[in-house]
């Protein structure tokens, strides 16, 4: 059994530790989608790895071709079980205007941890990390193993070939992923499915250069307008029903014991709607939000760009357009097969559009029921003092699908992150509430694993 005097004195002695580290992780401005970051990346994969050997781990930076990944744990005995935890360092582009501060200073308001990157994902990577000296410094009969990628943010595009060296990166007996986000604070959710992705771009290019409007307009091409025209055509802007002619054949929708579980989760839409800001949804019907966001497919887009985008009207004619979407999939649908009917349709509609890959991730179905879920249960409820609900998760992870395909062992979800800690968004934060239980809750976890044994 964890003793849990000691368990509470641990987490409360490593909190300074805990957030003197957050700190220097935070400043340091990993985004893998900016090429010019590159120095930066390496100088994240090498922190990690100081904080692990800091530790007394065996860690080691692992090359793939892209980005590295960092390796590392601790190993007491062949005959135990081996526990691999999965977290990545790289974050998203922080230029949005609504910044009330600059996104690569950290600052630690009183528990509450700013920054990009603080919850997705450098704070949950490191509560996983404490909870683990917890349970190696009891000496548990259990084998722990991190895996910190540096390319999670842009699909994980080379995370298969850091799987190719087994001598640094052993396949476990069981994986946990903490890159998840709860339905809302006080209510922990433990997500068993992942959607998938598709990104594309739509490009348009009509002349050489902008035209004056008053001049050519009428006869010139728009490729602004052409391409709102082709949007239109793959969505229902007021519905979400995707329009693509076999975007839905392939769609397996959720069971009436997932819908069950789902309405037992505690989801509440006002609750929803505040956490991420917003003013009204499509429909205020909470079965029906949580099938949309957890369990069906969508085309979304994220940017038009092309023309004038300064203060007041310029009157030209663009020359070019760039139009930014993605698709979100659901199982059994099949990334390859749905760009291949996104650019026959966009070929139909305007055979002159350009249709650009960004990127592939299939989705993923796990169980929420066996004896790793009953583990992660019992420990998120020593942990934050309530029982967890099973959902899926509206996101993707494209490393799950590829350690599933490699290792082919159970993947559990214990993720940290709140709705309002702002994934993807401005003014991004982490609070010691979440580390505090999150350490609790990997130490038990650990604990858990041991007691089962080796499969």
């Amino acid at each position: 059994m964890v003793n849990e005097q000691q368990l509470r004195s641990f987490v409360t002695e490593s909190r300074p530790k805990f957030e003197d580290l957050l700190g220097q992780m935070v400043e340091v401005p990993s985004i893998s989608m900016d090429s010019s970051r590159a120095d930066d990346m390496r100088r994240m994969a090498d922190l990690g790895r100081q904080y692990l050997a800091r530790l007394d781990a065996k860690v080691e930076v692992v090359e793939t071709g892209g980005y590295p990944i960092v390796s590392g744990g601790w190993t007491t005995g062949a005959q135990y079980p081996t526990v691999t935890i999965y977290n990545h360092l790289d974050v998203q582009p922080a230029q949005e205007p609504e910044w009330r501060q600059a996104p690569f200073t950290f600052k630690n308001e009183n528990g509450i941890y700013r920054g990009r990157g603080a919850t997705d994902d450098k704070g949950p990577a490191l509560t996983a990390m404490f909870g683990a000296r917890f349970a190696i410094e009891q000496g548990w009969p259990i084998n722990i193993r991190f895996l910190w990628e540096l390319e999670e943010e842009i699909g994980s595009p080379h995370f298969s070939a850091g799987l190719r060296h087994p001598n640094v990166i052993p396949r476990p007996d069981s994986v946990v992923v903490s890159d998840t986000i709860w339905i809302a604070k006080g209510r922990p959710a433990v997500p068993y499915g992942l959607r998938g992705l598709v990104g594309a771009r739509l490009i348009l290019r009509t002349g050489a250069k902008d035209a004056h409007s008053g001049v050519t307009g009428g006869a010139a091409r728009n490729p602004l307008a052409e391409l709102i025209e082709v949007a239109n055509t793959c969505v229902d802007a007021r519905t979400g029903r995707v329009k693509i002619p076999g975007f839905y054949d392939d769609v397996i929708g959720p069971t009436k014991s997932e819908i069950k579980n789902f309405l037992k989760s505690g989801f509440e839409v006002e609750r929803f709607k505040r956490a991420y800001g917003f003013r009204s949804l499509r429909t205020q019907d909470p079965a029906d939000i949580m099938r949309r966001i957890w369990t069906s497919p969508t085309f979304e887009i994220h940017g038009l760009s092309g023309g004038y985008h300064g203060q007041g009207v310029k009157t030209i004619v663009p020359g070019h357009a760039e139009l930014k979407v993605s698709m979100r999939l659901v199982p059994n649908q099949v990334p390859e097969r749905l760009f291949a009917l996104l650019k026959k349709h966009v070929a139909k509609v305007n055979p002159s559009v350009k249709v650009e890959r960004e990127g592939m991730l299939h989705p993923f179905r796990g169980s929420f029921a066996g004896s790793y879920i009953d583990c992660v249960k019992r420990a998120v409820t020593a942990g934050f003092g309530r029982d967890p609900a099973f959902v899926r998760e509206g996101g993707s992870i494209g490393a799950v699908v590829t350690m599933q395909k490699t290792w082919k062992v159970p993947i559990l979800f214990i993720g940290l992150s709140l709705p309002e800690h702002g994934y993807h968004a401005p003014n991004e934060y982490y609070d010691w509430g979440q580390a505090l239980g999150g350490m609790k809750t990997f130490a038990h976890y650990f604990l858990e694993l041991a007691k089962m044994g080796k499969a």
